[in-house]
């Protein structure tokens, strides 16, 4: 019965209510223009499919997939941690002061920062303030970091990047000024491919440590994943939106 409410109430909330909406529509437009209303058939059954579980998981999935973190972090030989941004709120109430970082970057950071106490090699915080009202993200994670105990020699701060192009290109200036050789990247793992992409062409040996997974590995299907889920729909538009700003990176190096 759980189930069944939940797949029930997909339908007249938003995006569902709005998929119906359209079904509607379409079968309106079959007595006045059939070709039109193939046209918003198909949109409205594309539109359907990303909104719902299934679809989301399988290619999520696929782009989670494509790193897997290393088994042992003591044979990695990394000497260094790169920590990417993800997004942060200057404004907002933190235990210990103003501003916090987004749930993808807290995520992130709370990976660095156990790695760093196994490996106990430095972390760079790679990140600045992207927009007008958002965080500067390698600074709050300064601050976190302090909070939990790591030593402030241990944290190199990177705060002046923008996209993950500028977080590879300044990231690699400063291993290259203190002799850093073998990074290991920690950034969500549908971030992943990308971020190796760019830091590859600094030329240097990266070591992949994906986190913040969105989606389980093993799938099971049920048939609640049929439901349209606006959670859903943002996954797929993620995936989208890596998928293309990736082929831009390749294209144009940017």
């Amino acid at each position: 019965m759980i189930y069944f409410l939940k797949f029930g109430a997909s339908w007249i909330l938003p995006p569902g209510i709005f998929i119906i909406a359209m079904i509607f529509l379409t079968i309106k437009l079959t007595k006045l223009s059939s070709r039109l209303a193939v046209f918003v058939g198909i949109g409205t059954l594309i539109f359907y499919l990303l909104c719902t579980g299934i679809v989301a998981e399988f290619f999520m999935g696929r782009l989670e997939r494509v790193y897997s973190p290393p088994e042992n972090l003591e044979e990695t030989g990394a000497d260094v941690i790169i920590f990417l941004g993800g997004g942060a709120f200057k404004d907002v109430q933190d235990v210990d002061g103003a501003g916090g970082l987004s749930s993808s970057a807290a995520s992130r950071l709370l990976t660095a920062v156990r790695i760093q106490k196994i490996l106990n090699v430095p972390i760079i915080l790679s990140g600045g303030q992207v927009y007008d009202d958002s965080g500067e993200e390698a600074i709050i994670a300064d601050r976190i970091l302090q909070s939990l105990d790591v030593p402030q020699e241990k944290i190199i701060l990177e705060p002046e990047s923008l996209n993950t192009t500028q977080n590879a290109i300044y990231s690699a200036e400063i291993m290259r000024e203190k002799n850093f050789h073998k990074p290991l990247l920690v950034t969500s793992a549908f971030h992943m491919r990308r971020a190796v992409l760019n830091f590859s062409r600094q030329n240097f040996e990266i070591i992949p440590y994906p986190t913040n997974f969105t989606v389980p590995h093993d799938t099971k299907f049920h048939y609640t994943k049929l439901r349209p889920q606006a959670s859903a729909l943002l996954l797929n538009v993620t995936v989208m939106q890596e998928v293309l700003r990736t082929f831009v990176t390749q294209l144009t190096g940017k």
